[in-house]
């Protein structure tokens, strides 16, 4: 059974999505609560999932996550807005949030979402992977970010590119040519080189950095940072 807590400012809300979610045979909504009672209702509790909203007046949801995110065990957590350009988006992805849900998701994507979360992915609104995307996409690529894709090798680039197009480790074995093993293990090369937490950010990075588009790995491997032509296509 798939525990889960709901943190909203708003009990209407609250009673909602713990209707809809727990409507589901494997899930069970343990707890409800505001944000300053949060961190205490999830160590009480110690929930698979929490879902949480991102504006609250007493205690913001950003605050609440980071600390979620600072216990022994975390939980995974998916941010809720009622706004598709919620100007936090990006903040709350980099401090560890698992996803970003609107709070009006259709309610079998909803349980479908955190049984997504509770199994170790990331889940993200289509509304909301465009304005992550293009948030990133406009402020383009910084010096960090390009640092970092540097010092990746080529079949690493390879995989981050079919990563940012929202392939699971399946289909990017099958399209280079490796086993799903050998795609994990480069997935967290990438992860520890751009010194980010989970695939949602490593595809964001992907776009900002324009690998899409082109080859499997979005472009000749000579025109990309890192860019060693000769393993490219090589099987392991």
């Amino acid at each position: 059974m798939i525990r889960v807590v709901v943190v909203d400012d708003e009990t209407l809300v609250r009673s909602g999505l713990s209707l809809i979610v727990g409507s589901a045979p494997d899930i069970e909504v343990v707890a409800t609560c505001s944000g300053g009672e949060a961190l205490e209702t999830v160590g009480r509790y110690q929930p698979d999932v929490v879902l949480l909203d991102i504006r609250m007046p007493d205690v913001d949801g950003l605050t609440v996550l980071r600390a979620l995110r600072a216990l022994a065990r975390p939980p995974a957590v998916a941010m809720l807005t009622t706004f598709d350009t919620d100007e936090y988006i990006g903040t709350a992805l980099r401090s560890g949030a698992a996803g970003f849900l609107l709070k009006d998701t259709d309610p079998e994507q909803l349980t479908q979402a955190v049984r997504t979360l509770a199994g170790g992915r990331r889940v993200l609104s289509p509304a909301v992977t465009d304005t992550v995307i293009a948030g990133y996409l406009d402020s383009g690529p910084d010096r960090q970010t390009t640092d970092r894709l540097r010092s990746m090798t080529t079949r690493e680039l390879d995989v981050l590119a079919l990563l940012g197009e929202g392939l699971s480790n399946a289909d990017i074995a099958a399209r280079l040519f490796l086993s799903t093993g050998t795609v994990k293990d480069h997935i967290s090369a990438i992860l520890a080189k751009l010194g980010t937490s989970n695939r949602v950010q490593a595809a964001v990075f992907a776009h900002q950095a324009g690998l899409l588009g082109g080859g499997p790995g979005g472009g000749p491997a000579g025109d990309r940072p890192g860019g060693d032509t000769g393993t490219r296509g090589s099987r392991p």
